[in-house]
């Protein structure tokens, strides 16, 4: 979930730390605000989080480190003293006096009576919500053992946790913990969205994301360059109304190829999710021995074992990948299909095992309109590195894929990233339910019909990931999460694009 307070257009960008950090000052002087009054603002923010969430809790653990962030803790601290609650204060090095504007804020906790303690775990067993302000943006390298330490304790405490500004010891570019990451509960992020907080790791990490733009968003807009941008569903207006004489011919004529013996199942979703999103005419090219199981209760799809070059010259648009094994079946299916799309330009997704052919025929082919969508796995495949690797940094993982293959690449995952070499979106909906067979396989077909009716290549894809994911979102809100199956998205899929 994202909460947002600001504009309609800043919420949805996403900016680098360091971007945070060379513009903040410049746009509090536009906004003729001083620097500690920021800080101030950001302590209320995050005092308000802390009442929100737990609103009858009376005993408040604030963790500090050295930094602003510290200073934001203190100025929380202060404003939970003053509301009554009973405030332990715990800080790394507790006899340590901080400078500049966190030194403000340290003193003005001293002034009030607040006490500084060296954390130990006899306060997380009084505490009943902890603020965790060790850790900024600031820090790019593994963390010293005296925070690595304090994290531990508090993940294992099982106490609600409001964390500022990021996590302690996530990285707030990448999403990448640092040899140990606080799982907090919510993250209340200030002036611009950090993108590590929206992917991966990270987005599981910060819990339920809040943004403040503390009073400055309108001049940091105009000053920084956003990396990325949010996609939900809402910033879509939906297809046009269709045409009253028109024909299925009209929608499309989009081929799926996959299905191998004994995995029919995956191109099967692959083009019902097509149909469900508009397609016009949809083809299935399987293994001989899937077409049964493919055709089985789904008439309205074209299925076939033979005259694969009939099929391609046929379609307007191509789907490569669910089911379709790496044996030499598969492998004579996928170099037809590349070879008759490179010489043939057509709007073409390659998912699934057609991923891992490609990685292992990466020079041979080149596709000028082109989806590629792989998960951790077949991306570091790809890349000819690791899935950690890949994790490590899910943005510049999926920029380098595209750039590679010269194609709009949508890295799966929660939080998941849509690269077309230039421009770098991120999807908010989604959730774990989904993590679950055939998911992809169903993305696959959304695109494919997507590109198949017309959409341009960037279009379909920003839309095309946002439906899939917010299908979703809906089956889980209606069912819950667990038990959720691919094939349950098609009936929110319908709704979605008629909307």
């Amino acid at each position: 979930m994202l909460d947002t307070q600001l504009l309609d257009s800043l919420p949805y960008k996403l900016y680098r730390a360091d971007q945070v950090r060379e513009n903040e000052r410049t746009a509090a002087e536009q906004s003729g605000v001083e620097m500690f009054e920021l800080m101030q603002r950001a302590g209320k923010a995050v005092f308000k989080q802390c009442q929100l969430l737990l609103p009858n809790t009376d005993v408040f653990l604030v963790l500090v480190g050295q930094g602003n962030n510290a200073g934001d803790g203190y100025i929380a601290a202060l404003h939970a003293k003053e509301a009554g609650k009973q405030v332990l204060l715990c800080a790394v090095e507790p006899h340590r006096i901080l400078e500049g504007d966190a030194g403000t804020a340290q003193q003005k906790w001293l002034d009030a009576g607040g006490k500084i303690e060296p954390f130990t775990a006899a306060h997380l067993d009084k505490c009943e919500l902890i603020v965790d302000a060790l850790l900024g943006t600031g820090i790019n390298s593994y963390i010293r053992n005296e925070f690595a330490d304090i994290i531990d304790a508090v993940n294992q405490a099982d106490k609600p946790v409001v964390s500022i500004d990021v996590p302690s010891g996530l990285d707030s570019n990448t999403g990448q913990s640092l040899g140990r990451c606080i799982e907090a509960d919510v993250t209340v992020t200030f002036v611009g969205i950090k993108p590590g907080l929206t992917t991966g790791a990270g987005k599981q990490s910060c819990g339920r994301l809040v943004f403040d733009d503390l009073g400055i968003g309108k001049a940091f807009v105009e000053l920084a360059r956003s990396s990325a941008t949010l996609l939900t569903i809402e910033q879509f207006q939906g297809m046009a109304p269709r045409e009253i004489h028109s024909h299925k011919g009209t929608y499309g004529r989009l081929l799926c190829i996959g299905g191998n013996r004994g995995t029919a199942g995956a191109i099967r979703l692959a083009s019902e999710a097509a149909l469900r999103c508009g397609t016009g005419l949809v083809k299935v090219f399987c293994h001989e021995a899937s077409t049964i199981q493919v055709s089985a209760g789904r008439p309205e799809l074209m299925v076939s074992h033979e005259n694969l070059q009939d099929a391609l010259n046929w379609a307007s648009c191509v789907v490569i990948g669910p089911g379709l094994g790496q044996d030499d079946w598969a492998l004579a299916a996928f170099e037809q299909a590349m070879k008759h799309c490179q010489t043939h330009p057509k709007p073409m997704v390659i998912d699934a095992d057609a991923l891992n052919l490609l990685s292992k025929h990466a020079l041979s082919y080149t596709i000028t309109d082109c989806i590629i969508t792989p998960h951790a796995g077949e991306a570091a495949r790809l890349l000819n590195t690791s899935v950690d690797e890949v994790e490590a940094d899910r943005f510049n993982s999926t920029k380098q894929c595209a750039q590679k293959f010269h194609a709009t690449c949508v890295l799966k995952g929660a939080g998941s990233i849509i690269d077309n070499e230039t421009q770098t979106w991120v999807c908010q909906h989604g959730n774990p339910g989904m993590a679950t067979a055939g998911m992809g396989d169903v993305l696959s077909g959304i695109l494919g019909s997507l590109l198949a009716q017309g959409l341009s290549k960037d279009i379909a894809t920003k839309y095309g990931v946002s439906i899939h994911a917010k299908a979703g979102d809906e089956v889980a809100r209606l069912y819950g999460q667990r038990g959720m199956l691919a094939s349950d998205l098609f009936e929110s899929l319908r709704a979605l694009v008629n909307q």
